[in-house]
């Protein structure tokens, strides 16, 4: 029943939940600056589509649910660059090394079972010197908000797909090797355990 629930139900869901005016701007923020050859892990029902930099010429799309797929075609038509779907999983990219520009997460990071794995991933397959961009929710800074996320978390992972509350995700990318050059977090649309965000920047090094 999960397993329909996941597939059928739930990017419907998100496809409403993050969609609207208020994310529009801040999906125009995240795509800033991208350029030429993009990987984009988590990429849903292609709501960051319309938002590609016209300087963006090709993007490898990876997501796991098929119905998100089906949702996204209509903006993947539309979209002035190309988009390959090439697999479903973030911690295995079939990439070779250093073959892409940039790489591109939205409220995915949260969500990937082994994320230090699929931030590995996204290293080897960027040029040294590209851009990875995100925008994901995450731990908040005080601590009665982050009981709260506590709390809440175990019945968030189960009805959003493993989604967690409390990740670092800036913590995260720099853990994973990146250069983080640029974090914007801050709560967007009230305090509430899932509006805390950062959106940042981040340059793939030399390993």
């Amino acid at each position: 029943m999960l397993g329909l629930y996941r597939q059928y139900v739930l990017p419907h869901l998100v496809d409403w939940v993050l969609r609207g005016p208020g994310w529009e701007r801040w999906r125009e923020r995240t795509t800033q600056g991208l350029s030429g050859v993009v990987v984009e892990i988590g990429f849903g029902s292609g709501l960051n589509v319309p938002h590609y930099p016209e300087e963006v010429s090709l993007v490898y799309a990876v997501e796991p649910a098929l119905r998100a797929r089906r949702l996204a075609e209509g903006r993947v038509a539309d979209s002035h660059a190309e988009v390959r779907h090439i697999g479903l999983d973030g911690a295995r990219l079939p990439l070779q090394d250093d073959s892409c520009d940039g790489a591109l997460s939205t409220f995915t990071l949260c969500t990937i079972p082994d994320v230090e794995s699929a931030l590995g991933e996204l290293r080897r397959v960027l040029r040294p010197g590209g851009l990875f961009h995100f925008l994901e929710h995450g731990r908040a800074p005080e601590r009665t908000m982050v009981r709260v996320q506590r709390t809440l978390e175990p019945a968030q992972k189960l009805f959003a797909d493993g989604c967690h509350l409390t990740r670092e995700p800036a913590s995260l990318v720099s853990a994973a090797g990146f250069e983080l050059i640029e974090v914007d977090s801050g709560y967007v649309g009230g305090r509430a355990p899932w509006n805390y965000l950062s959106l940042g920047v981040a340059a793939s090094t030399a390993a």
